[in-house]
Formats: structure tokens, sequence, C-alpha cells
């Protein structure tokens, strides 16, 4: 399977095309708007999550509720595009509109100066329109079809925050629909009461001092077959893989799996997993320091990914930046933007990962139709009850 998105952030449109999919996968617009709505909540968000009410049309692939095999085109229209016709059209500009909404003072911490010197761009707009976070709208619409893809052998995807700032929360082991569903009641995705309400205060707090707060959050999967990824090849191992599409989130800063690295502080009898067999339940791992993961393969242990999300790069007090035409020091562009999105962040790297399971799941057991993987799957899963 593939994926590719365009779309501007004040554009009029965000889509994606998704190439791999089966035929016969049921698919309905409320999966995927269920996976948006749940990318737009969280406490911290700006203004524009007022405006943006995401909704996707499913424009290709799709025929009375199930997929044809064909690719699936996803749409989410940008409803402040209104306000950005003159701006961002793409026909050539009237003279009275050149230059409007330029932008010349790169945030940093942004894509703004380092794609503005790459590609040659003398208004940096032309680069933060495209490496805002609005792309992920169209990253979450893919994975929430990889999700529907997922759920259909029984593995369910969940996430939570586990930092916030200087707040940090214990980590809460449950079940991924458990999970889910506790994580989903409050405003910073966590479970306890206490921990929320500090979360809270010191968003308020970084609001008014006119910065922004960064985060930790965690991402299991539970219910995936032993052996997806390989160890033949680098590009291969399922682990490796999903940590580079975690760190393709924007503001995404670093990722680890099950223990992590706490691994470095530890002997080696109290890092890896001791084996165990039983007839009734095959192989199987004492413990899951590991996150899943085994020589770039899974072992069939719920998978773990936390990772770090650093503060958001656009200030309302904002930092020391120069201006590109004059050279001359000035404070960077102020663009609308969140004061935290850690929240948001945990729901995006969910459907990322989701994304990656599910194509490794198709490399493993893929065929045309949702009925010849249920055969490939059923036979795999009978070699290794003979092993």
């Amino acid at each position: 399977m593939r994926f590719l998105t365009a779309g501007e952030t004040h554009g009029p449109q965000l889509t994606a095309i998704i190439e791999g999919l089966p035929s016969n996968l049921p698919l309905a617009a409320d999966a995927v708007n269920g996976e948006l709505g749940r990318r737009q909540k969280g406490y911290g968000r700006g203004l524009r999550m007022q405006i943006e009410k995401d909704t996707v049309q499913l424009a290709g692939g799709v025929r009375h509720g199930f997929t044809t095999g064909a690719p699936v085109a996803l749409v989410v229209e940008n409803n402040d595009w209104k306000h950005w016709t003159k701006i961002m059209g793409a026909e050539p500009a009237l003279e009275e509109n050149e230059g409007k909404r330029r932008v010349l003072r790169p945030r940093p911490g942004h894509a703004d100066l380092n794609g503005g010197l790459k590609y040659n761009q003398k208004d940096l707009r032309n680069i933060l329109e495209r490496s805002s976070a609005r792309e992920t709208t169209m990253r979450v619409a893919v994975g929430a079809v990889a999700k529907e893809l997922l759920a259909a052998f029984g593995i369910r995807t969940a996430c939570q925050v586990l930092r916030i700032g200087e707040v940090e929360v214990e980590r809460v082991e449950l079940g991924a629909e458990e999970l889910a569903r506790v994580t989903e009641e409050s405003p910073v995705r966590v479970a306890d009461k206490a921990a929320e309400a500090k979360m809270i205060a010191a968003i308020d707090e970084a609001k008014a001092d006119g910065d922004t707060l960064g985060g930790i959050v965690e991402v299991i999967v539970e219910g995936v077959p032993v052996g997806l990824g390989s160890h033949v090849q680098w590009d291969r191992k399922l682990d490796g893989r999903i940590a580079q599409a975690v760190l393709s989130i924007q503001a995404f800063k670093g990722v680890e799996f099950g223990i992590g690295f706490e691994a470095a502080e530890r002997r080696g009898s109290q890092v890896h997993d001791a084996i165990l067999y039983t007839g009734e339940e095959g192989f199987r791992r004492e413990t899951n320091r590991a996150g899943g993961f085994e020589g770039g393969m899974t072992t069939g242990e719920p998978i773990v990914v936390r990772a770090v999300m650093k503060p958001i790069s656009t200030l309302y007090k904002p930092l020391k930046s120069v201006d590109i035409d004059t050279k001359e020091a000035f404070s960077a562009q102020v663009e609308r933007s969140d004061t935290c999105a850690v929240p948001a962040a945990a729901v995006i790297m969910e459907n990322v990962i989701a994304w990656e399971v599910a194509h490794a799941f198709m490399e493993k057991f893929g065929g045309d139709s949702l009925e010849e993987i249920t055969a490939n799957l059923a036979n795999y899963k009978a070699q290794v009850e003979r092993y």
C-alpha cells in the first residue's frame, strides 16, 4: 500500500490518494470523520479548530460502503479558504493582491527559512502553507482507513498523553479498547484527573505568557500477529519504519519502544523478555520490555511506542529573527497557532502508526480482496500453531 497527500493550510482543500487497499473492505465516511474529530479536540488548541469542522468526502474507490480495489480518494475542504481565495488562489495574482500576507520573518524552529533557501522562495508563505501541521489532517484520514483494515482482523490501537510541559502522569496499563474509552473523556487524553487539572493549568499559564508547551505521548497496538516486518534488510524492519513515520510528524523529536532509553540504565537480564510456551497459547513473552519487537519483527505482544513532541514553534511573544529582504533583525512572524497540541498529536501518532502496521500487514498477508487476505492470514496462523 502507499499514499500521497496534497494541499495547503489555507488552500481550498486537502487531498489524499491511497493505493493498494483490498476490495470488499467496509468503509464509511463516518469512520474517517470520527478520527478527524479526535484530532481537532484537546485543551490548548487555537482558533483554527473553531473554524474548521473537518469532514471527509470519499471521492473514489468506494461504492455503496465497500472498497472496490481501485485507489481510494479522500478530500477534506478548508472552511477558511473563503478568506484566502485572493491570497492562495492558483490563478495569477492581481496587482492589488501581490505581496499581501507575505511572510518575510522566519520563525525559529519552523521550516520557514530552510524551505525558503532550498526552494528559492522569496515569500515564506509558500513554505509554511505546506509544512504546517494542517497537513496531518490527511495523515489522520489515511490512518483512519488503515484502522478499519486492521479492525477487520482484530487489531486495535489506542493512545495516551504521559507528559505536558513539566507535568507528568503515571502510565496507565489498560487494554486498547479501555484505554481509548478512558482517555477520550479527558481534554488532555489522560486517565488521572489530578494530573489533568495540573496540565490544564500549565497550558493556561503558557498561553498567558505567549508561550507554548510540548510533551510525551504513547500509542499501543494490540492483536498484532507475530512476524510483521523482517530482519533481512534494514528498510524492512517495522520498528524502524514506525520510528521514521513518527518522526515525520511536525514537531516530533524522539521515539522509543517498550522501556526505550531506560534500557541504558539496566543490565541485560532486566531488559530482554523471557520466552515461554504453553499448549494453549504457544510461544509468548513473559514481559514486554521490547515493546512488541525483536529483530525488526513483531513478537505477537502489544506494540508500545512513545514519542516526544517539542513545543510549537509559533510564539505569540516571538523570538528574534531576520527579515529576508533587508537582513535586519526583527521579531519572528506570528501566525495563528496553538498553545499546546500534545493531545491532538497523540491521535496523529496513533493513526500514523496504524498506517505503518497496516502496510506491513498487507505486505505479509496481502491479496486483492478482503476474503483473500483472510485466507492468507488463516494459513499463516495454522503454520505458526504447527511450529
